[in-house]
């Protein structure tokens, strides 16, 4: 069985200022997103799965429905507020989503394969879905989970701070833990993150997940019950975010289970902000001019 990608694409985009999803970078328009699909196929993956809004569902299908039409099968799942909530445990003023790990349990219904999450506005190149297909298929299960790891310092922005899921891993390459470090940015020679005001030192070479994650379908059971959990603890914080290492910390406590850290040679670069647009379009160019993609990437 191929394994599905689903693309997280339902950012607010508030530090972009606008919808970055959907913006062109290739020379005929191509998003980033374009790229991951066009990997992914190459790879072997059989689905994509767009989490979006509802608001701009439209100009969104319209924009991709046509274009992978017979390439890969396409579907799209609402990342809703109330999507596996009570509406009595949402806060009165709470505005938004609740967070990538809200986002994947979204999409349950739809996947039942082994099936790989990213970001639609990262860039993780061609090796990185390579992995990621040989891992869903023949080593993931419901005991073996995987992320594709990222060095820190080749992942930071010039134009702002970056949040980015920082790793332990053990001498197997297997993940210890991981916390979602919020306000990284480059500090003279450090690298800092910003923990309640204060600038905390993190080693540049650590292994970051840049939300490319490789799960077995069993993993919307727990991820429903951890989340019917979070939200109840965080009634009150109308800003709080169910991210997916929350679900990958309770995973690798559970007794007999793990996830690996698969390192990639791929070269990761993405859009947080508006001036990192123009570094986005120019690496683009030069993998065209090494031949890794066609000028006019679906012909």
């Amino acid at each position: 069985m191929k394994p599905t990608l689903i693309i997280l694409a339902a950012g607010m985009a508030s530090r972009y200022g606008s919808m970055k999803q959907t913006e062109g970078f290739g020379p005929a328009g191509e998003t980033i997103m374009d790229y991951s699909v066009f990997d992914a196929i190459k790879a072997g993956f059989g689905k994509v799965v767009f989490i979006i809004r509802k608001d701009f569902s439209e100009s969104f299908k319209a924009n991709f429905g046509n274009k992978l039409g017979g390439k890969i099968e396409v579907d799209y799942v609402f990342q809703e507020m109330n999507s596996f909530v009570k509406e009595d445990d949402i806060h009165s003023e709470r505005t938004k989503p609740w967070g990538t790990g809200h986002a994947v349990l979204c999409a349950s219904d739809l996947v039942k394969e082994p099936f790989a999450v990213i970001n639609a506005d990262d860039y993780y190149g061609v090796d990185a879905f390579k992995q990621a297909a040989v891992f869903l298929q023949t080593e993931c299960n419901e005991n073996t989970y995987a992320i594709i790891g990222y060095q820190l310092n080749k992942t930071l922005s010039e134009h702002g701070t970056v949040s980015r899921g920082v790793c332990q891993v053990d001498d197997s390459f297997n993940l210890i833990s991981i916390k979602e470090r919020t306000k990284i940015y480059q500090q003279e020679a450090k690298v800092v993150f910003e923990d309640n005001g204060i600038s905390v030192e993190v080693e540049p070479t650590s292994s970051v997940s840049m939300n490319f994650w490789c799960f077995h379908p069993s993993v919307f059971s727990s991820a429903k019950s951890l989340f019917a959990d979070f939200v109840i603890q965080s009634k009150e914080d109308i800003k709080a975010e169910f991210f997916i290492p929350i679900i990958a910390d309770s995973f690798i406590t559970t007794p007999h289970h793990s996830i690996k850290v698969i390192p990639t040679s791929s070269q990761w670069f993405g859009v947080t902000y508006k001036e990192d647009a123009k570094s986005v379009k120019e690496k683009i160019d030069i993998l065209i001019e090494k031949n890794v993609y066609p000028r006019s990437l679906w012909g």
